[in-house]
């Protein structure tokens, strides 16, 4: 394949803005809202958070598996990317907007129906990702753009109420909500169209129709695959034990609600600038080089925050833009362009691409983390005894265990995931072994199953 234009990357990764910014209110202002102001008990909110994932276990395998064999002459990535727009934008409007009388079931039902839509939209847009190149380093670009645009769609998703509140007095989680609801509304069909008419679909040919079953086996046979998928998973359920306890720890151990908005945006700013760096760290010491030395960094900088309390906030910012550096790293560009060459080796051993199946289990995973994660995180507050009613009083037992929580717990989290992919088996050498492979099998027309 011929290099990718600067262009055509930033068509692609378009979609991933909007996505982005649906996906981190879901995770750090919607458990507040309907635990705060709708008045779900925290523990319920946990449980409906993890619920919503389980449902993907049986839709993120199917989706794979259909966008893997759709035929049509749109390609098989664009129909399902470009269907998903209206069902996502009808439960953006649920979630972020509810009536008066929402209650837990009523956050239960329409969060499955933004995680079905998510689904749809995720999976077939991050294969088709996957088959723009064949290279090992221009994989690392993409994945760098996409993740790039979904920082900017993060970013924004706290850009929008920090204006808000800066210029006209507007705060409070419902006007958070309401206000990136609306915005994402605007940019989802526009970035989406913008990516289905502006980025090229490569022909792939599929070569055999592996039952949903038997690939879903095949795949978890793939060694390079399981580790590094177990690597992700662990170290992203330490993250997102801290995303919902953001505004938490703000408000309840600084004493600064209002400001929080802003050390999210300082965060996810230096998220978004940190990219460049780890794409170029990958290029220069290997890909899981990289993504160790960025799991390092975050394990060893977030205990710090237990050392802040009331009136710290801005003792809060240095240790913020350390963790935000590392999460650009470990967080979505470097294990998504790991996860590409991975389907590599699955595609030299079966003779069949089978990308949406991959990032059906990788999709599932990281929806899986982020639940289980936000889980932990609000079953922990309940535990603790911590009250989330507004004008609560909790006592220094309370106050203790957020901070542990948010600071201090994840960080174990960090360091496995670190030990686990630290001799991951796919170097720059080995995926430069297997493309010979494809290419000359593909010539003879008889795949071989290479050794990793």
């Amino acid at each position: 394949m011929s290099k990718l234009k600067n262009s055509t990357l930033f068509y692609y990764s378009l979609t991933d803005l909007p996505v982005m910014m649906s996906i981190f209110p879901v995770l750090v202002f919607v458990p507040r809202f309907y635990a705060s102001d709708v008045g779900v008990p925290l523990a319920m909110v946990g449980t409906y958070i993890l619920i919503t994932r389980l449902i993907d276990v049986f839709t993120d395998p199917l989706m794979g598996y259909i966008s893997d064999h759709t035929r049509s002459r749109f390609g098989r990535r664009r129909p399902w990317v470009l269907l998903s727009v209206p069902l996502m934008m009808i439960a953006i409007y649920r979630v972020f907007m509810p009536p008066e009388d929402a209650d837990g079931l009523y956050m239960l039902l329409w969060l499955s129906v933004l995680g079905l839509g998510t689904t749809m939209m995720l999976i077939p847009y991050y294969a088709w990702g996957a088959e723009l190149s064949d290279d090992y380093n221009e994989r690392s670009k993409i994945t760098g753009w996409r993740a790039g645009a979904g920082v900017v769609g993060q970013l924004t998703a706290q850009l929008v109420p920090a204006a808000a509140l800066l210029f006209f007095g507007i705060g409070g989680s419902a006007s958070v909500l309401e206000l990136v609801g609306y915005t994402m509304l605007l940019l989802m069909p526009i970035c989406v169209i913008a990516t289905v008419t502006m980025t090229p679909e490569p022909e792939v040919e599929v070569k055999s129709v592996v039952p949903i079953m038997a690939g879903l086996k095949l795949m978890f046979t793939n060694g390079p695959f399981l580790r590094l998928v177990i690597a992700f998973m662990i170290g992203q359920i330490g993250l997102n034990i801290t995303t919902p306890l953001y505004i938490f720890f703000v408000a309840d151990v600084l004493g600064a609600e209002n400001q929080s908005i802003y050390m999210l945006s300082l965060f996810y700013v230096t998220n978004l600038v940190s990219i460049p760096f780890w794409v170029w760290l990958s290029n220069k010491v290997s890909k899981h080089r990289a993504y160790v030395s960025a799991f390092f960094v975050i394990g060893f900088a977030h205990p710090l925050y237990l050392l802040l309390g009331p009136g710290d906030f801005w003792w809060m910012m240095p240790i913020t833009i350390v963790t935000g550096f590392a999460a650009g790293g470990f967080s979505q560009a470097l294990p998504n362009s790991m996860k590409a060459d991975v389907i590599d080796l699955d595609t030299a051993r079966t003779g069949e691409n089978r990308a949406a199946l991959f990032f059906s289990a990788w999709s599932f995973a990281q929806k899986t983390t982020a639940s289980i994660g936000s889980s932990i995180a609000m079953f922990g507050l309940a535990l603790w005894g911590f009250d989330a009613i507004p004008g609560a009083s909790n006592g220094d037992d309370e106050i203790f265990g957020l901070r542990f929580l948010f600071s201090t717990f994840p960080s174990i989290f960090f360091l496995i995931g670190a030990a686990i992919v630290w001799n991951y088996p796919i170097t720059k050498e080995r995926h430069a072994e297997i493309r010979a492979q494809i290419e000359a099998d593909a010539h003879k027309g008889n795949l071989q199953a290479p050794t990793t």
